[in-house]
């Protein structure tokens, strides 16, 4: 049977998005790199389905699937652009999406702009998880010369997926293509891990680029975004509310002290609609 999809971005995070809620939607791993494939498929960074509520509490529930086939727990950009689905179809400014991590809330913040509440931080090594014990303040991990390293003490934070950040003094020029695979498939992380590249510019301000597990070298990550302010405010780098700065726009991140939740707020856009082969 044909399969409608949509396909949308979160500043430049780009995704197809597939209606399973009346029938079931489970590509195999070629299937959905045939999908991701930018010169012979439809081309995005992930593959996302809407999917029936298990519980009574969602809205529904989104499956996500990487560029390169495999499945993720999260994708913070892709849970904006469901929550906007779910609010412009029932009409009201909230919407529960439930995930393999646990359910995520969205928000209206303005004209096609949403806010997620992508709940608390995961600190602790095994929540990441590492390997082996170490402070996820800054690991014992650095790329380079011993006595005079690239890159070193990135801080690991979990947003439902696991994200290394490294602090830099100039993102621009962070070796992002050729670092990051490397970080992402090293043997500390056995879930591999999302590789962060965080200038910061001003305590309210970061420059982000990040290398995505399974995707590579995105316009832009909703989880890192999370994680790099997660991880520099821990490091008393910045405040826990900033702006964060990527290669397909911003967004605002806060670390809330009240409850410990990470909120999330930005623009979705709606690109265009077809059928999948």
């Amino acid at each position: 049977m044909s399969r409608p999809f949509l396909k949308m971005n979160g500043l430049g995070n780009d995704f197809v998005v597939v209606e399973a809620r009346t029938a079931p939607f489970r590509p195999e791993a070629a299937e959905a790199r045939a999908i991701a494939d930018r010169d012979a498929g439809i081309g995005c960074d992930q593959i996302v389905s809407i999917e029936p509520s298990p519980g009574q509490g969602g809205d529904a529930f989104m499956r996500i699937w990487n560029a390169d086939g495999g499945e993720v727990e999260a994708c913070g950009n892709a849970t904006r652009c469901v929550g906007w689905l779910l609010m412009e179809a029932s009409g009201r400014d909230r919407a529960v999406i439930d995930t393999v991590v646990g359910p995520l809330v969205a928000s209206r913040a303005g004209e096609r702009r949403v806010a997620v509440d992508m709940g608390a931080p995961r600190l602790d090594w095994r929540d990441i998880p590492l390997a082996e014990e170490m402070d996820t303040r800054g690991i014992e991990l650095q790329v380079g010369p011993i006595d005079d390293p690239v890159l070193h003490t990135p801080g690991c934070v979990s947003m439902g997926n696991p994200h290394v950040v490294f602090f830099v003094p100039d993102a621009e020029a962070a070796p992002v293509t050729e670092v990051g695979p490397m970080i992402e498939h090293h043997h500390l992380f056995p879930e591999r891990a999302n590789v962060g590249f965080a200038q910061i510019k001003s305590p309210d301000r970061i420059r982000l680029r990040v290398w995505e597990r399974g995707a590579g070298l995105t316009k832009a990550c909703g989880t890192g975004a999370c994680a790099a302010l997660v991880a520099a405010h821990r490091r008393g780098l910045a405040g826990r509310k900033a702006t964060v700065e990527m290669d397909g726009g911003e967004l605002v991140i806060e670390w809330r002290e009240a409850d410990g939740h990470v909120l999330m707020t930005g623009d979705v856009a709606v690109e265009f609609t077809g059928t999948l082969p």
